[in-house]
């Protein structure tokens, strides 16, 4: 059985507190001893992967990885031009200066290596913080929806063996995700966004 993301752990135990402080009234909207009403279920790479922001992030992924992709292709065209030249001087060039060339050469293959791999980095760290900023808006819009079923309790649904369908909201939480934040990246989504936090 797979666990809860750690994206979504913190907003789950915030939502139950949440929970925990409604009024009687509002908790009593679930109907009585219908448990599947206080439970909600929720996909949660989905929520990210099929709402407008997890769109956006996931072109922007793509773009600077293809970029990255040419670039590398470049650079390594030209690493290889380089060594074949220093191989065709090897016969005119005394050793020690062959030598000399040879270990620049490396060192340089090397740290080309180093900054690459750095790059490549700072995608996936791009990608976890976009995420981790998608949890950290949504949680005002989820404990409306919850408020809304009067759901107290918030489970992955991936972790469900089986369950009635009516508990995953996956899609209805993406549909008011999209209407109140956007895609969270600029305008009108990003202003929803600073509001929700």
């Amino acid at each position: 059985m797979r666990r809860a993301g750690p994206f979504l752990v913190a907003g789950m135990m915030a939502l139950t507190a949440l929970a925990a402080t409604r009024t009687p009234a509002t908790a009593q909207t679930a109907p009585a001893g219908n448990v599947a009403a206080s439970i909600a279920a929720i996909d949660q790479e989905r929520l990210f992967n099929d709402s407008a922001w997890g769109k956006r992030v996931a072109v922007e992924i793509a773009d600077i990885s293809a970029n990255l992709a040419v670039e590398n292709r470049r650079i390594e065209a030209e690493l290889t031009a380089e060594e074949k030249s220093l191989t065709e001087r090897r016969a005119s060039l005394q050793s020690d200066l062959f030598r000399a060339e040879a270990e620049a050469f490396d060192q340089k293959v090397t740290q080309i290596r180093q900054e690459q791999d750095a790059k490549l980095r700072d995608i996936g760290k791009k990608h976890d913080a976009e995420k981790q900023a998608f949890y950290r808006a949504i949680l005002p819009v989820m404990g409306r929806l919850l408020n809304e079923r009067g759901a107290v309790v918030v489970l992955d649904s991936r972790a469900i063996v089986l369950a009635a369908e009516n508990i995953d909201v996956t899609d209805e939480l993406i549909a008011k995700i999209d209407n109140e934040l956007g895609d969270g990246g600029g305008g009108s989504g990003a202003a929803s966004a600073d509001g929700a936090n």
